[in-house]
């Protein structure tokens, strides 16, 4: 149908004008510019894949820092634990010897003399033992105080994101049923807006009911400034064809005008941080269903806000640990 109407205002064009060469050239350098854009904003989002995979990859390093830690203190704990069996053991050997002394010096001097050594030995042993023992029942308190906070910590985060989550869905329960979910995975909250929701096909230009969910949206992160916002947009996997809006190339292009779009209108919100908020687009090739059906692609054309805590904090005191 595009291509019918490019061809009937063709020859409405060269039925009643030709184009000059000035026109053709400011056209031939706007279309070379919007080129140019098109791959800086790709190379852009290639840049912020990267740091969002290297943002997941620390958090599963931290994850696995933790377990780690968590194992020395149980092995503190062991040797603690056979520390003071030890200890106990050394004082029974000495209160053995202490009581059998006399009855050893009276039967046999030497023998007397052999155990007094043996219990100098024992008791220089004892002290140090004891002063291992010492030290590692402190190492132990400290270490389990800095993990007790470190949980502490990484607790309160998941709950600040229930509470986020819980928060999101109450603001935007009007939108129920209407292509827009809240949903809380992997230490992080994404809410995911169907594309009838918010675009008409082959716009970026978000609709009256769709902007009214996005400013929904944007009240809630307003008050919460410690939370990092991804905002992707996703396609199906069908073609660009013809002219689109001024020029769409693909569904990247697509995907990352409609991710924009809603930046801008979260932008918006004077309370929200901007250094919070990244754009993203990804195409055709996150898809949520199998784009073989209607309803496979119209889930897969969707806008995705992933909100994640910033793990500043937990990262420090792991590397104090």
């Amino acid at each position: 149908m595009i291509k019918k109407v490019s061809l009937l205002l063709l020859v409405a064009a060269l039925s009643t004008s030709c184009v000059s060469k000035k026109v053709y050239n400011e056209l031939e350098g706007k279309y070379a510019t919007l080129k140019k854009q098109q791959r800086e904003l790709s190379d852009e989002n290639h840049g912020l894949e990267k740091a969002k995979n290297q943002l997941e990859n620390d958090l599963k390093l931290n994850q696995g820092e933790l377990a780690k830690i968590k194992a020395e203190r149980d092995k503190l704990k062991t040797d603690y634990d056979a520390a003071s069996n030890n200890l106990k053991t050394l004082q029974s050997s000495y209160a053995a010897l202490e009581k059998n002394s006399d009855e050893a010096l009276q039967a046999n001097m030497k023998k007397n003399r052999e155990l007094l050594a043996e219990l100098d030995a024992k008791e220089k042993a004892l002290a140090a033992e004891q002063e291992r023992l010492n030290k590692l029942q402190a190492d132990l308190k400290d270490r389990s105080q800095r993990v007790d906070e470190l949980e502490g910590l990484i607790s309160a985060k998941e709950e600040n994101m229930r509470k986020l989550k819980e928060t999101l869905s109450k603001a935007l329960n009007s939108f129920e049923g209407k292509g827009l979910t809240v949903e809380q995975k992997n230490g992080k909250v994404y809410v995911s807006m169907e594309n009838k929701l918010l675009f008409q096909t082959g716009s970026w230009a978000v609709g009256a009911e769709g902007k009214r969910a996005v400013v929904e949206v944007g009240k809630v992160l307003a008050q919460n400034p410690d939370i990092s916002v991804l905002i992707e947009g996703h396609t199906d996997n069908d073609k660009i064809t013809g002219t689109l809006g001024g020029g769409i190339e693909n569904n990247w292009d697509l995907s990352t005008k409609r991710a924009t779009a809603i930046v801008n209108i979260l932008a918006e919100n004077k309370n929200i941080l901007k250094e919070n908020l990244t754009a993203a687009g990804r195409g055709e090739f996150a898809p949520l269903m199998s784009n073989d059906s209607p309803e496979g692609k119209a889930k897969n054309r969707r806008i995705e806000i992933i909100l994640t805590p910033k793990l500043d904090e937990i990262s420090k005191m792991l590397n104090e640990l």
